[in-house]
């Protein structure tokens, strides 16, 4: 056994994944812990046998070099060490040394909060130098809000992930599908028999694939005494510490009600009163950073179609009050069969993403349900949910493209 001091941030699934060991095990060796459990910063745990080992920095060491020593991918060191600054490392800090490397820079076998998103986008813009990192905006509590841009083409397709804080599941999904189209891009590759090299010179993408980084945490680590919003997160939780079914952002606002498309209209239907885990549009359109930074991004950017990624139900939404233009239909058709997802014209609905995008543009918007099941969906699902998700954007895309040559 191998004892380890929790650090903030730590959830079971995130130490599990660290040191090589399935969740049983761990819960085993710590049998007071609950797999509920919101673990404590400086809590004793003790870690069943692994398959890491450790090593004592040295004066010098540099993180590159220690990645080449042991053999390892620089991804695939930082992953299993989350805690260290790479670009500083400190003599007589211990590093885990994993044995196992996982495959790709997106690992999905955890929790996947903003410190992932940030260390991932940075990982995968130093090992493909075509692919931009640009902040746009920040949160409530501060976090930049990233914003992946691949491809030099005429056409502009957007996607965006995390807009409800327990539908985190969508910003890794976007995040490996980034990830290999960016590969494959690198490699001269394909992917669905697409030669992705031809698609980059015809398109250009522009991923969001967290739009709500502070709900995001709230739902995977819960709160602590200590936080900003201690208090009235509680009263807006009905005085529970557990926020698996919270939507919205870190001042109870929901970012999915926070559009200028009848706005007016949502707040009437929605009837809430004030903040709390979903439904609540706010003060005021764009009144929450997150929405108003979006909005600005995609006003400048000027996005020729626009996706936004949620769970679940395994829909489509295409339509909005009869504004969107007349290809929409036959695109969202097009987006069904490559995904095996049903399009829905959607009444009863405002203030969204999709809504406003196609209000204001008048351009091809979409709302896609993920999955089907109960939010937050099992990381359980990952593969299943990929599979039906990488064919309907490489449909989004090529629809991008062919109406851009038309």
């Amino acid at each position: 056994m191998l004892p380890y001091v929790v650090q903030p941030g730590d959830t079971l699934l995130r130490i599990a994944k660290r040191f090589e060991v399935n969740i049983a095990s761990l819960l085993a060796a710590n049998p007071r812990l609950s797999p509920a459990a919101q673990l404590a910063p400086g809590l004793l745990l003790f870690i069943p046998s692994q398959t890491v080992t450790f090593y004592c920095v040295q004066p010098g060491d540099r993180i590159l070099k220690l990645a080449d020593q042991f053999s390892l991918s620089l991804p695939t060191l930082l992953a299993a060490n989350p805690h260290i600054d790479p670009k500083q490392l400190v003599t007589g800090q211990l590093i885990t040394i994993p044995h196992t490397e996982y495959p790709s820079i997106v690992d999905p076998r955890a929790e996947y909060g903003p410190e992932d998103l940030r260390r991932d986008a940075a990982i995968m813009e130093q090992t493909y130098p075509f692919l931009e990192v640009r902040p746009f905006g920040t949160s409530v509590m501060g976090k930049s809000l990233l914003a992946l841009r691949i491809g030099e083409g005429r056409a502009k397709v957007h996607v965006n992930a995390a807009m409800h804080a327990n539908e985190w599941i969508t910003a890794p999904l976007l995040m490996r599908f980034i990830e290999e189209l960016s590969d494959a891009g690198a490699q001269g590759g394909q992917i669905l028999q697409y030669d992705v090299r031809y698609l980059l010179e015809r398109v250009t993408l522009w991923f969001v694939p967290m739009v709500n980084p502070d709900g995001v945490e709230l739902v995977q680590e819960g709160i602590r005494p200590n936080h900003p919003y201690y208090s009235e997160l509680l009263r807006w939780n009905k005085g529970s510490r557990r926020f698996s079914k919270w939507k919205a952002n870190i001042r109870g606002v929901d970012l999915n009600d926070q559009f200028p498309a009848f706005w007016e209209e949502e707040v009437k239907r929605r009837a809430v009163e004030g903040p709390g885990p979903r439904d609540y549009p706010g003060t005021a359109p764009l009144c929450e950073p997150e929405a108003r930074a979006l909005a600005e991004l995609t006003k400048s950017e000027q996005f020729d179609i626009a996706v936004a990624l949620h769970t679940q139900g395994q829909e489509i939404y295409w339509n909005y009050r009869g504004y969107e233009p007349v290809e929409a239909e036959q695109l969202a058709a097009r987006l069904g069969r490559a995904s095996g997802y049903k399009p829905i014209k959607l009444t009863g609905s405002d203030a969204g993403y999709k809504d406003w995008f196609i209000y204001e543009f008048r351009k091809p918007g979409f709302t896609v349900e993920l999955g089907y099941g109960v939010n937050p969906l099992p990381l359980e699902n990952f593969e299943d949910l990929y599979e039906e998700l990488k064919p309907l954007l490489m449909a989004t895309i090529l629809a991008a493209i062919e109406s851009g040559t038309t």
